[in-house]
């Protein structure tokens, strides 16, 4: 956590995104209120995911290029629980702001208020997957001199599940359906990639270390 509050605001720059986000589109789509309702939690979950990207690319970047990364792998804890506590901190620093975000951008959209609590609990439950998914992009873009830019290539097909079924459970509290569903699919799928993440991006950071 202390690693993320020194480098350099990210977790600011990613809030400021998704506010950004979240209020150009309302100007652009115009007073059609029931339209913005419809397309809110899409147009949300998709820049909260775009705005958690913007500090990603960091999240091995700064070990690595100092030297520390070597040391950290030469340690006795393993690896994978440094990706863990990596995931662990990038997510209380960037995910979790943005969820507690949402519902306040949710009035833009005319949004009701059970539609914004769904959206809140879908990215409370959601935004893990997406730290844990950027850590295995970042982990394999570590040694590529222009990462930042491929990084999202990488990691935003892998994410698709997330979204879809984040926005899909608040369209469905929208089309008077229940929610549970899509909540527990959200949910199975941020438990796998929470729990397989650090693994993978391990193996990657091994990988390029020795390369």
């Amino acid at each position: 956590m202390k690693l993320a509050a020194r480098s350099g605001g990210s977790a600011a720059l990613a809030l400021s995104f998704f506010a950004l986000v979240a209020t150009l589109v309302p100007l652009g789509v115009g007073a059609d209120l029931q339209l913005l309702a419809r397309m809110a939690s899409g147009v949300l979950w998709v820049a909260a995911v775009l705005a958690a990207l913007l500090s990603l690319d960091r999240l091995f970047q700064g070990d690595f290029e100092d030297g520390s990364l070597d040391m950290i792998a030469l340690a006795p804890l393993p690896l994978e629980l440094t990706a863990l506590a990596k995931i662990a901190a990038h997510w209380l620093s960037t995910g979790l702001p943005l969820t507690l975000l949402s519902p306040l951008l949710a009035l833009l959209f005319n949004l009701p208020g059970a539609a914004s609590a769904i959206l809140l609990v879908s990215l409370l439950i959601g935004t893990p997957a997406v730290s844990a998914i950027g850590a295995i992009g970042a982990s394999l873009t570590l040694s590529l001199k222009r990462g930042g830019l491929i990084l999202p290539l990488i990691i935003l097909p892998l994410l698709s599940p997330a979204v879809i079924f984040g926005a899909g459970a608040v369209s469905g509290v929208l089309d008077g359906t229940p929610a549970n569903g899509a909540l527990g699919l959200l949910a199975a799928f941020a438990v796998a990639a929470v729990l397989l993440s650090p693994f993978a991006a391990a193996a990657s950071v091994r990988l390029n270390l020795s390369s």
